[in-house]
């Protein structure tokens, strides 16, 4: 009988959860649909802005790089970033923009692909979701093994981010205006949570619909 080695047998036991890409615009309610799937379903949920935050901290590359890149005004006396200084920074300016987004984006595709295999080797979650409002246009979705969007019409997002955020239509239409259109959410997502409704059920159902139709659960104990 042919031995197994130690490599071989890890590659057995290794546990290969589904990875759930989830996205949609600005107020289409993505937190809400991640915390049903945290809640429900025991899944581990990875937010790249979270990310993001964490890996411009005092300490990390990515926060060493941006002070390098845009000097020390951009910090604090404590040593923090002030965000509203690197907002305004490379606002209406594109090269600056493109620059930032250079240190920050592989920094956090990086660490997302070490904790997804990081949660396959030891985690007893069901499945990982990472979620990004741009999860697509930074090339997060190549993580994943499919990508669901999360779709409000625009009067319901502006009515949200009126009410939660104290947004002014203006404020809203401009954000609006910067992020993917629902049609090309829809032609490069497999499938939509349909997320206008106050009826938090439909939601919910919708989505218990598709994770068991798109394989999600194989895993869940629950």
């Amino acid at each position: 009988m042919r031995s197994v080695s130690v490599d071989q047998t890890a590659k057995v036991q290794y546990k290969r959860q589904k990875v759930l890409g989830i996205t949609g615009g600005v107020g289409a309610g993505k937190s809400t649909v991640l915390a049903y799937l945290r809640e429900k379903y025991g899944a581990c949920v990875i937010q790249a802005d979270e990310v993001g935050r964490m890996l411009q901290t005092p300490g990390h590359d990515c926060y060493d790089r941006i002070v390098e890149a845009f000097g020390g005004a951009v910090v604090d006396a404590r040593g923090s970033l002030r965000r509203d200084v690197l907002a305004a920074k490379v606002f209406d300016d594109p090269e600056a923009l493109r620059r930032l987004n250079g240190f920050v984006h592989p920094a956090v595709k990086k660490y997302i692909a070490e904790r997804i295999e990081e949660e396959r080797r030891t985690g007893a979650a069901a499945f990982i979701v990472v979620e990004a409002a741009l999860l697509l246009e930074a090339g997060y979705d190549d993580l994943c093994d499919e990508v669901w969007y999360v779709y409000a019409g625009e009067e319901t997002r502006a009515a949200r981010l009126t009410r939660s955020r104290g947004y002014s239509r203006e404020k809203v239409r401009g954000i609006m205006a910067n992020q993917m259109s629902d049609a090309a959410f829809r032609q490069r997502c497999k499938f939509v949570i349909d997320n206008d409704s106050d009826f938090m059920e439909n939601t919910f159902g919708r989505i218990d619909k598709g994770l068991v139709e798109h394989g999600f659960l194989q895993y869940c104990q629950r």
